[in-house]
């Protein structure tokens, strides 16, 4: 049985037809790539082989990225077998970012882009240290196909989770800290690993301090495919999805914080299924019973 749900949220004003990346300048751009956001834990075959087939298939140049990892030779050469393991023909990786010239002619080779688990705060400061984070905004744009998990899934947005707020066994740890990602998936915020690891508190807090974007909660073992502004799960298990756009009132200009004492007033939410497919501005699109993502 098929039915057609919406969730309740506010299409912004005046948006273009053509999907748009939002950069540090303010000025949008056309986007022709697609990304596939990984929520982390072991590796689910047909999420790969989804993200490859929309490389262009084995024979597509993968190049992997691990600097995520205190361990970067170990998790790269981790991550090149599993890509040659299920059938990629052209796999490497990007040990040395130190030659940047090397590394930037890498990366714009690459019909995919992979991004390691491990530390996003490590990820983006070895991206933006070597001006590479520009170099893959440009292939993205320009259509190559950019994933990553866990660590990897998190420099996606443009307002990264960079962890607990405070140390462990303290209630700022139940919340997060933030800080700049990516931005290529600009109207949401990622959380990882989120149902294993019960992250739903931390995630609301994010989207009720960043109430212009979009709440995506990504568990292990499960993907989100994003194409323009729509999204499709794939994978094991399931995706949770805040929204506070309506609760704020936003519209074309993002605002930063909820008016006082609103910050307890429940969310909008939706939990979805592999198969299911979501709008950033029309909400479920369409609900399939018995999908699986395999």
């Amino acid at each position: 049985m098929r039915r057609h749900l919406r969730l309740p949220v506010l299409c912004l004003i005046g948006l273009a037809a053509v999907p748009v990346l939002a950069v540090k300048d303010d000025k949008p751009r056309a986007v022709r790539g697609q990304l596939v956001v990984v929520g982390g834990g072991k590796p689910v075959e047909s999420i790969y082989r989804r993200a490859l087939e929309l490389a262009g298939g084995p024979g597509a140049r993968v190049v992997v990225v691990p600097q995520a990892s205190q361990y970067v030779e170990f998790s790269g050469q981790k991550c090149v077998d599993y890509w040659k393991g299920i059938g990629a023909e052209r796999v490497e990786a990007v040990y040395d970012l130190s030659d940047a010239t090397a590394a930037a002619a890498m990366l714009e080779s690459a019909d995919l882009i992979w991004f390691c688990g491990g530390s996003q705060t490590r990820l983006m400061e070895s991206l933006t240290g070597s001006g590479l984070h520009e170099v893959v905004r440009k292939r993205y744009e320009d259509g190559a196909v950019v994933c990553g998990t866990s660590a990897g899934a998190a420099v996606m947005s443009r307002r990264m989770i960079l962890g607990p707020a405070g140390p462990r066994g303290t209630p700022e740890a139940r919340y997060a800290a933030v800080g700049d990602g990516l931005g290529l998936f600009p109207d949401a915020v990622i959380d990882q690993h989120f149902l294993k690891r019960k992250r739903q508190d931390r995630l609301r807090r994010v989207v009720l301090e960043n109430p212009a974007l979009l709440g995506v909660g990504i568990d292990e073992g499960t993907a989100i495919v994003v194409s323009g502004r729509r999204f499709e799960v794939v994978g094991d298990s399931q995706v949770v999805v805040f929204d506070a756009r309506t609760l704020a009132g936003v519209g074309a200009v993002p605002v930063v914080g909820l008016p006082v004492g609103t910050e307890d007033r429940p969310l909008d939410s939706l939990t979805l299924s592999p198969g299911q497919r979501f709008d950033l501005d029309e909400g479920l699109l369409a609900e399939t019973s018995g999908a699986t993502g395999n």
